[in-house]
This record gives C-alpha cells, structure tokens and sequence, in this order.
C-alpha cells in the first residue's frame, strides 16, 4: 500500500493491525506500517498449531474469570510500567513462563498487587 494511505489513517487516528479486507497490517519495530496481501493457511492445522490455540483459548477463560479488580490492577500495572503490552498480556506472561521474578519487579516498581 502507498505511504500516502498509511499517513491518512494515522492522520485520522486510526491505529489498526490484523486484517482488513484483502490486507494484512501490522507495525514493525522501526514503526513503520507493513502491508501484505492477506494469504491463506496452505494446508490443515498441525497438531501443534491445535493445542497452541487451545491453550490461548482457555487462557482468555481464565482471564475473563479473573473480577474485574483483578484485570484493572494488570492494566494499570503494565501502564505505569511503561511496557508496550496490555494487562492481558502480562498476565498471560506468567501464565505461560510462571516467571513470577518478573511480575515481582512490575509490582515493586507499580506499587500494584497482582501475585495472590
């Protein structure tokens, strides 16, 4: 896609990565938008591919059965931390590494509370 198009969508405040009709977007580390042809899987998922989605499947469950304070004091957690993740995505973190050492350093440099 032409810059002159990815200049206008920010230019109107949209920031957007995923598909979008026949596209694929997504922000690169030098933060440029990247455009592509949106393609299909050339064959069936593998076994792997399955339980990979399984396991981010039954992890947004569990998220979503965490209370509301919960979630809230993620977000505000990897906000004040000045990562570029959401709570989510710290939280699923631990989930997925158990590396409590790391959300220790979030909470003392927070002041959050998010390990029980």
């Amino acid at each position: 896609m032409k810059a002159g198009v990815s200049k206008t969508f920010n230019l109107l405040g949209l920031n957007f990565q995923g598909d979008l009709g026949p596209l694929t977007t997504y922000t690169s580390k030098k933060g440029r938008r990247v455009w592509f042809l949106k393609t299909t899987p050339s064959g069936p998922s593998s076994d792997w591919q399955k339980i990979q989605r399984d396991k981010f499947r039954a992890l947004a469950l569990a998220w979503m059965n965490l209370t509301q304070e919960q979630r809230q004091a993620w977000h505000t957690a990897a906000k004040r931390a000045s990562l570029r993740i959401t709570g989510y995505n710290l939280w699923a973190y631990l989930q997925l590494t158990g590396d409590r050492a790391a959300i220790e350093t979030v909470e003392r440099q927070t002041g959050e509370r998010l390990l029980a």
